[in-house]
């Protein structure tokens, strides 16, 4: 599939839904990329497992305080209000159902919401963090991923083959080729990008796209 959106147009994408004041958990990795696309005059509060809330966004390079640092080992700046607790307290919050928002990463996503992680099987190297806290902790649940694993293999799946991090826990995704919410057990495509026929999409998803009505065409920026 040549026409694709970049991992930094897929977190854009992701960031537009987030409501102002929301409290909000991103994952590892390519999912904190989302804290630097918030739309003009909102402001999201960002929670790390580690004890942090309220903390902004990345230090520029050199200028790193490494006492100051996320869930992932990455630097952190500090906002006003920020807040600083034990790592018990912040699996309070998650268990507790004060995130409004989760943003993960998947291997693989299944129609019925359910999402595989932390593992790619018996070779892979497991890595679960607080994920199994987040999935059923937060009010909602979204995933950023590629549409597809580098070898052409749908991560949009009709069950999942990888160990679960969750049952049930997704409601939206974020692709490279589409937004799709899972609604009923099935997945409903919204959005999609306009060169992109729904047969080409649908070829590439490994289980049935429901199409209620028009859809949306998928349009970021360049970045």
């Amino acid at each position: 599939m040549s026409a694709k959106l970049s991992s930094t147009q897929i977190a854009w994408r992701a960031a537009q839904d987030i409501a102002d004041g929301a409290y909000v958990n991103l994952g590892i990795g390519f999912p904190e990329m989302v804290a630097k696309f918030q739309p003009p005059g909102r402001e999201a509060i960002f929670h790390t497992e580690n004890g942090i809330l309220g903390f902004g966004e990345a230090p520029a390079a050199g200028s790193e305080d490494w006492d100051l640092i996320n869930a992932g080992k990455k630097a952190v700046t500090l906002k006003p209000g920020t807040a600083f607790f034990h790592h018990a307290d912040s699996f309070a919050m998650v268990r507790g159902g004060h995130l409004d928002v989760a943003i993960l990463g998947a291997y693989e996503v299944a129609e019925t919401g359910d999402l595989a992680n932390w593992s790619t099987g018996p070779k892979g190297v497991p890595a679960v963090g607080g994920a199994m806290d987040l999935v059923h902790g937060a009010k909602r649940v979204a995933v950023i991923t590629e549409h597809v694993t580098k070898d052409g293999r749908p991560k949009l799946v009709k069950r999942c083959s990888l160990p679960l991090t969750g049952v049930a826990c997704v409601t939206r995704i974020y692709t490279s080729l589409a937004v799709i919410d899972i609604e009923g057990g099935r997945f409903v495509l919204r959005e999609k990008l306009p060169a992109l026929s729904l047969p080409e999409l649908q070829a590439v998803t490994g289980a049935e796209l429901v199409v209620p009505g028009p859809v949306a065409d998928l349009l970021v920026p360049e970045l």
